[in-house]
C-alpha cells in the first residue's frame, strides 16, 4: 500500500470494514458507511491535498519512548489512525471552504496508540493548521493525565529540532509557544475558568471527567475561531451517568442516523452485544491496533487471567474490549437495560390499570424517588415502570453536580423550592396517581418516612412499611434482573434512572442473597431501590395480579 495516498488507504479501510475483511463492531461499520456515503454528497468534499498533508506531517514525528524510539523510528500511522485523520481534517464545506468537523469522539481500548497520535495532532493544530494565535489545550482531571498528551508533544519538539526551529517553538516545562505567531500549547486541569480562546481542545481519557465543566469552558471559548476542533479521546469507563457516556450516546445516535449532526466525527471500537467476551475474535474486533501497538501475547495472557478470576473480568472488558460495564462491581447488564428503554412510553397509557408504588425518601437534602410499577395483564405481557426523582432546588443549583442541572433542564428531575425536600410535592403526585390508576399498595422504607406515611394514611391511601433488609430485597432484586435480561419490562428513556442502575453494586453472600449497594457516596441508587420495593409487593400479590399462565422467574 506504500504507493497509495492516505486518502486512498482510508477508503480501502472503510471498504474492508464494510466487506467484513476487517472485523469491526457496528459503530465502526456505521462510521465507515458514513464516510463512503459522504463521498457522493454535493455540499461537502474531501480535500485530498489537506488530508494527505496532515497524515504526512504526523508521520514525520519521532517516537519518544519504547522500542520504536530506541530505533529512532517515526510514527507510522495504522489504518484506523489514517481513517480518523483523513476524516477529521479532510472534509470541507463547499460553500465556505472551512473544515466540516468541529468535534471528534474517538473511543479505543488501551494501548491503541491514541495518546502519541493525538500529541502529534496537537502540534499540528498549533503550528501547521494556519490559525494565527492558535491556542491548543489538553485538559484532564489530574496533572498526571493532563501531561499524558503534552509530555510526548514536548518530547517530539526536543527530538526534532528542525521542526522546532522551523516554527520557532520555545519549549517550556509546561508550555510550548510560538512567540511571533502568539500561538501556544498547554495542559490544563479541572475547571480552567473563562478567558481562553481555544482553536483546539483535547479531553484526554474523557471517561474520568465527572462533569462537563472543563469541556464547556473550552467549547464556549471557541466561538471566535473559524474552524476549531474539540477532540474527545478515551477508553471505556465505569460511570454510566457521566458526561463521557452521554457524549458516547450522542455519537451513537449520529452514527445510526437518528440525530443529524454534520459537525461531529465519531468512531467507537468495541464488541457487539451478541459477541462472546472471552475469545480471541473479540480481542481482534475491539482492538484496531491488534498486533501493531497492542501485543497479542499480552492480551492473551490478560484474557486467561480474566477467565480465572471474576474480579478481573470487569477491568478486562472495560480496558481491552472497550465495554462500558456500569459500576466497578456492576450488578446490572447495562446493554440489556438500555434495550428495555422505550422513547414513547407514557404514564397516561396506563390510566385505570393496577400498579404498585414504591417510595424511597432518603434524606431531605438528597434524592427521593417514586417508582410506579404496572404488572402484566391479560392484554399486555410486558411490565412497565416509571420513576419520578425529586431533589431540592438548591441541591441542583449549588451542589456542583452539573449533571443535576442538565437533567433538570431536560425534565428528568423534579425540584422543590429551597434547600430541603418539600414532601408535599411528592404527596400531591401520589394523590394524583391514586386518582388516575388502580393503586394496590404504596410501599415505603420507614427511614425518614413516618410522618409522610401518617399523612397519606389520613388521606385514605394504603401504606405498606417495607424495611431495607437483605431478606426483603434479595428475591425481588434477582427478579428485576431476570425481567431486564429477558426484555420483559419497559422503562422510559431517562438518563437519571440509567445512571442509578449503573451505580448499583451487589455481592452474593454465602446463602446467595444479594442487596443493592453503591460504590461511593456520590452515586445514587434511590430509583432502583424504589423499583425493587414495588416489585417485592407485586410478587407477594402475584396470584391475583398476573395473567393466567404467567410465571415469575427468579434467577
Amino acid at each position: 500500500m506504500d504507493d497509495l495516498t492516505y486518502c486512498q488507504r482510508a477508503g480501502i479501510y472503510a471498504d474492508e470494514v464494510l466487506d467484513e475483511d476487517i472485523p469491526a463492531c457496528k459503530f465502526v461499520k456505521q462510521s465507515c458507511e458514513r464516510f463512503i456515503n459522504d463521498l457522493s454528497r454535493e455540499d461537502i468534499y474531501l480535500d485530498l491535498d489537506v488530508a494527505n498533508k496532515w497524515c504526512r506531517l504526523l508521520e514525520t514525528f519521532p517516537h519518544v519512548k519504547g522500542k520504536w524510539a530506541a530505533k529512532n523510528e517515526t510514527l507510522k500511522l495504522s489504518p484506523y489512525q489514517i481513517f480518523c485523520t483523513v476524516n477529521m481534517f479532510g472534509w470541507k464545506n463547499k460553500e465556505t471552504g472551512l473544515r466540516r468537523y468541529r468535534e471528534a469522539y474517538i473511543e479505543v481500548p488501551r494501548k491503541s496508540g491514541k495518546t502519541f497520535w493525538v500529541a502529534g495532532v496537537a502540534l499540528g493544530m498549533m503550528t501547521w493548521d494556519g490559525e494565527y494565535g492558535a491556542e491548543v489545550y489538553c485538559g484532564a482531571t489530574s496533572e498526571r493525565q493532563a501531561l499524558e498528551v503534552f509530555t510526548p508533544a514536548r518530547a517530539i519538539c526536543l527530538r526534532l529540532p528542525e521542526f522546532s526551529d522551523h516554527f520557532d517553538i520555545i519549549i517550556g516545562r509546561r508550555n510550548l509557544a510560538m512567540i511571533d505567531k502568539f500561538s501556544k500549547f498547554e495542559p490544563i486541569i479541572g475547571n480552567p475558568g473563562d478567558g481562553a480562546s481555544p482553536s483546539c481542545g483535547i479531553a484526554d481519557e474523557f471517561h474520568e471527567h465527572r462533569t462537563t465543566d472543563l469541556v464547556d469552558t473550552l467549547v464556549t471559548g471557541m466561538g471566535a475561531r473559524d474552524q476549531p476542533m474539540m477532540i474527545y479521546i478515551t477508553t471505556a469507563g465505569s460511570t454510566i451517568g457521566g458526561p463521557c457516556y452521554q457524549k458516547r450516546s450522542d455519537v451513537i445516535n449520529i452514527l445510526a442516523g437518528t440525530v443529524q449532526d454534520d459537525t461531529t466525527f465519531g468512531i467507537i471500537y468495541t464488541i457487539d452485544e451478541a459477541d462472546e467476551w472471552d475469545t480471541i475474535e473479540s480481542q481482534i474486533k475491539a482492538n484496531p491496533n491488534y498486533g501493531i501497538s497492542v501485543n497479542k501475547e499480552f492480551l492473551a495472557a490478560e484474557l486467561e487471567k480474566a477467565k480465572r478470576s471474576p474480579s478481573k473480568q470487569v477491568t478486562y472488558k472495560t480496558k481491552y474490549l472497550n465495554c462500558w460495564v456500569g459500576a466497578k462491581l456492576a450488578w446490572m447488564n447495562m446493554l440489556a437495560y438500555q434495550a428495555c428503554q422505550k422513547n414513547k412510553l407514557q404514564l397516561n397509557y396506563y390510566s385505570g390499570q393496577r400498579c404498585f408504588i414504591g417510595i424511597d425518601l432518603a434524606s431531605k437534602t438528597d434524592v427521593a424517588s417514586m417508582s410506579i410499577l404496572f404488572p402484566p395483564s391479560e392484554s399486555r405481557r410486558k411490565w412497565a415502570c416509571f420513576v419520578n426523582n425529586y431533589l431540592p432546588e438548591d441541591t441542583v443549583l449549588y451542589s456542583g453536580n452539573t449533571q443535576y442541572r442538565a437533567w433538570h433542564a431536560g425534565n428528568h428531575i423534579i425540584t422543590t423550592p429551597g434547600n430541603v425536600l418539600d414532601y408535599s410535592f411528592i404527596e400531591d403526585d401520589l394523590k394524583q396517581l391514586v386518582s388516575n390508576h388502580d393503586v394496590v399498595e404504596v410501599i415505603y422504607d420507614p427511614f425518614q418516612a413516618t410522618q409522610f406515611s401518617t399523612r397519606m394514611v389520613g388521606q385514605g391511601i394504603e401504606m405498606i412499611e417495607y424495611g431495607a433488609t437483605v431478606k426483603n430485597f434479595s428475591e425481588p432484586m434477582k427478579e428485576l434482573e431476570a425481567l431486564i435480561l429477558k426484555r420483559d419490562i419497559m422503562f422510559t428513556k431517562c438518563p437519571v434512572l440509567m445512571w442509578m442502575f449503573g451505580n448499583v453494586v451487589a455481592k452474593l453472600d454465602k446463602k446467595d442473597n444479594i442487596f443493592p449497594n453503591r460504590d461511593n457516596e456520590r452515586s445514587k441508587i434511590d430509583g432502583v431501590v424504589a423499583i425493587i420495593m414495588s416489585l417485592a409487593r407485586t410478587m407477594h400479590h402475584q396470584t391475583n395480579d398476573l395473567p393466567a399462565g404467567y410465571e415469575m422467574t427468579v434467577l
